[in-house]
């Protein structure tokens, strides 16, 4: 049996706390992630109520990380998301699988998701990093940050570790090494496929009128 939506609706209003306003992994974020979470596992054998609440409270511990208060937001987030749903009765035998998607849901750190629900929180998650929205928030940081929209002299860097030098540069830096073929369900794949020819079609064209030959 599974949860109802006045438990997860509860689990949202709940969890404001832990999100800054102007965090480019804010509630926002979370809120696409889960609806991302949502739709992938439309057809798959999974545990919903651990889908929901992983992908809910994976991001919990975001802010302590960008404050460098803690080295691995998805270690402590686990942590929290534990203290959080004890809290509110979710059933004992689905908070180690919802700790555990939390734990290993960031891609980045070559960590094998064992579970459905774990693979399902990696690629909505990673899903939301391709994209129209992804193209909005690389711009959007890239202001805060004051990096240049684009310098055709500054050549983007193939062994990328951290900051690009331009926003244009992210895209090859960083974005576009995110490819279709590395997510693990079907229909991420098919999401991934599409949000990634919308931002090679945006990159070149954004080349082109730079140029002025567009």
């Amino acid at each position: 049996m599974t949860l109802g939506d006045k438990f997860f609706e509860e689990l949202k209003e709940k969890i404001q706390i832990y999100f800054g306003e102007k965090s480019s992994h804010g509630f926002d974020h979370t809120q696409r992630v889960y609806n991302l979470a949502l739709k992938i596992s439309k057809g798959e054998k999974v545990d919903l109520d651990v889908v929901k609440a992983s992908s809910l409270l994976h991001d919990v511990a975001r802010c302590k990380e960008d404050n460098r208060e803690i080295e691995c937001h998805a270690e402590e987030g686990a942590k929290i998301a534990e203290n959080i749903l004890r809290e509110m009765n979710f059933p004992d035998d689905k908070i180690k699988k919802v700790c555990f998607a939390i734990r290993i849901h960031r891609y980045s750190k070559g960590l094998n998701a064992e579970t459905k629900e774990g693979k399902i929180l990696q690629d909505a998650d990673r899903l939301d990093a391709l994209g129209a929205i992804c193209i909005a928030r690389v711009f959007s940081y890239g202001g805060k940050k004051g990096r240049p929209i684009y310098n055709p002299k500054i050549k983007y860097n193939s062994q990328y570790k951290s900051d690009s030098k331009t926003s244009i540069n992210h895209f090859y830096e960083k974005i576009l090494k995110i490819k279709p073929e590395t997510f693990k369900t079907k229909e991420a794949k098919k999401i991934a496929k599409e949000r990634y020819k919308f931002i090679e079609d945006f990159v070149k064209r954004f080349k082109l009128e730079w140029e002025g030959k567009k």
